[in-house]
């Protein structure tokens, strides 16, 4: 059985984008596509969240989806967040196209991130290897450009 989700992000200044989501079964990897609009060329972070609550803009979301409580890494790292998928790069024209494939997220069981929220950061993210508490946590992406629940599709 196919698995599929949809994620539509949205900020407070010119950020939106749409990523898709697909996974072949429930111990296939994900597969994100889509493309990101309105960044400044270069690194952003790229993350889910735990909440799928964006009452009060992206920061209601929470912290980063964390259900095994380690600390931030990057997406080829064994320790990391679930929901630390590194960064996309922003080409020129200031637009990120995602072509990710993760295997710690999932769109079913303990690690699912259906009803949570897609967050892309203004900075890049250092991976947790920026020395620093906050690195360990955040990986220092500042602060939430836009963001989205993940929703189920067909």
């Amino acid at each position: 059985m196919v698995f599929k989700a949809v994620c539509m992000l949205k900020g407070a200044g010119e950020t939106s984008g749409t990523v898709f989501f697909e996974q072949e079964n429930d111990s296939s990897p994900v597969k994100l596509t889509g493309e990101i609009k309105g960044l400044t060329p270069g690194e952003h972070g790229f993350h889910v969240h735990s909440f799928g609550d964006n009452t009060n803009g992206c920061i209601s979301a929470g912290p980063h989806f964390n259900p095994q409580n380690k600390t931030h890494g990057g997406p080829k790292d064994t320790e990391r967040h679930v929901g630390d998928l590194g960064n996309v790069t922003a080409s020129a024209d200031n637009v990120a196209k995602l072509d990710i494939t993760d295997k710690v997220i999932s769109l079913s069981g303990q690690n699912s991130i259906i009803g949570r929220t897609m967050v892309i950061h203004e900075k890049a993210d250092d991976l947790g290897k920026g020395g620093n508490e906050e690195s360990l946590k955040t990986g220092n992406a500042g602060a939430r450009l836009a963001c989205g629940v993940i929703g189920i599709t067909q």
